[in-house]
């Protein structure tokens, strides 16, 4: 009997069946030859949310969640983010190596000159009210955004959707930082194609008379880091949505789209602004301890920031951005709400309640005291959650592309309904 195999007995046939194993894994569809009679569809799996079902393989990110690992292509999300820029890291994720001197002046000069979006699209911001949320705005503007480039739709056409990669990931600063004038009722601020990426993307937040913009060192490397850290995530519900979408072979602009309407939930790209509101309602120090009991005891209140999906003992990406805070509040001023930041983890640390269930503190801990800190409105965050994501979604969704096993999405479903009634007319309801 072979070893790399499931051995399976079905009790209500007494029939074994012998599933392979490759990679810890069986494939779903093997189950389908156990069956109780020719005319049953055979086993399915159900598995909702995707607990414990791997959808696709892929090269581009590893995560080990009970050793707090972070890799892209096998890199430590700590070397990266110590010693890589966000362009050079989206370079890697979509081309799975580090570029080279030259690759990389090149790549970086295409996504500067991209950065200009076509006037005519201003004219889809402008139909907006002032009070529209950003995130939304932004969800639209990447589907009108598709339609100025019909060709889009040729994605086996590997020097066509390399340039729309370009386009997205250079656009994606431009748009939001348009939104964020448009909501606040100032007029744009262009591109400056001297600036780094980054960089460029505060200069069109923030610019107002200044004849140069120049971002404070400090703030261009904490938004760097943190573009770093959020570029990819394996297959989140976001990536899931990308790759969905995308297997039906429609342009990246629309799938792009797609996943940041995922994205745009408050259980996913939500979730640091989530943490800011549950620090203002603290309070202060002194309320921490009371917050701690009514969290215990499910009092209608939750801890925010705290645990992951994945990672069971510590988030890698919570240690870089602590950090990163503090450089960030040495040229802004200390955060009030930091102290209770401080205060509320080494609590929770050290309660055995929260310890037990492996509650840490998560990427969102932090990141949004730091986005608040350089003066980002909160409606603001899930958008500066999908401009770096952005690039990870565009690396999954070429593997996706290139992958023979992927077809359409399709899931099966346990059909739980009425069956074969009778139609009654009006009259007889």
């Amino acid at each position: 009997m072979p070893t790399n195999s499931l051995t399976i007995t079905d009790n209500r046939t007494g029939k074994t069946y012998e599933v392979p194993i490759n990679e810890d894994t069986i494939r779903a569809t093997d189950l389908r030859k156990i069956k109780v009679d020719d005319d049953d569809f055979g086993m399915m799996t159900y598995d909702p949310a995707f607990m414990n079902t791997a959808a696709c393989r892929s090269a581009i990110t590893f995560i080990d969640g009970d050793k707090g690992i972070l890799e892209y292509r096998g890199y430590p999300i700590e070397q990266l983010a110590e010693k890589s820029t966000y362009l050079e890291t989206a370079w890697l994720l979509l081309h799975g190596e580090l570029p080279t001197k030259d690759e990389l002046t090149v790549w970086t000069n295409t996504i500067t000159y991209h950065t200009f979006i076509n006037e005519n699209l201003k004219f889809v911001l402008d139909s907006f009210r002032y009070n529209a949320h950003p995130m939304g705005m932004l969800i639209a503007m990447i589907s009108a955004l598709g339609t100025f480039y019909p060709e889009a739709k040729n994605i086996f056409d590997e020097d066509v959707r390399n340039r729309q990669i370009e386009r997205l990931i250079a656009k994606m600063i431009t748009i939001a930082g348009f939104g964020y004038r448009h909501m606040v009722g100032m007029p744009y601020a262009y591109p400056d194609n001297e600036l780094s990426y980054p960089a460029n993307f505060l200069n069109m937040m923030y610019r107002t008379t200044e004849l140069k913009y120049e971002p404070d060192p400090a703030l261009v490397h904490a938004l760097d880091v943190l573009f770093i850290l959020h570029a990819d995530h394996e297959q989140n519900c976001s990536t899931s949505t990308m790759r969905v979408a995308g297997s039906s072979h429609v342009d990246p602009y629309s799938s792009v789209a797609a996943a940041c309407a995922a994205l745009y939930g408050p259980l996913h790209g939500g979730a640091n602004e989530q943490v800011i509101r549950m620090l203002t309602e603290i309070g202060s120090k002194q309320n921490i301890p009371a917050f701690i009991e009514k969290v215990k005891k499910g009092e209608g209140v939750k801890l925010m920031g705290f645990g992951h999906r994945v990672y069971k003992n510590f988030d890698p990406r919570a240690t870089i951005i602590k950090k990163a805070a503090y450089g960030v509040f040495e040229v802004t001023g200390m955060s009030p709400l930091l102290e209770i930041a401080v205060e509320l983890e080494r609590i929770a640390l050290a309660d055995e309640y929260f310890v037990k269930r492996k509650l840490y503190p998560n990427v969102d801990f932090y990141s949004g005291l730091i986005y608040q800190a350089m003066k980002f409105p909160m409606d603001m965050f899930p958008v500066l959650f999908a401009i770096p994501r952005v690039s990870g979604w565009l690396a999954q969704w070429c593997e996706m592309l290139n992958d023979p096993d992927q077809k359409i999405a399709r899931p099966r479903q346990i059909f739980t309904g009425s069956r074969k009634r009778d139609y009654k007319e009006i009259g007889q309801r």
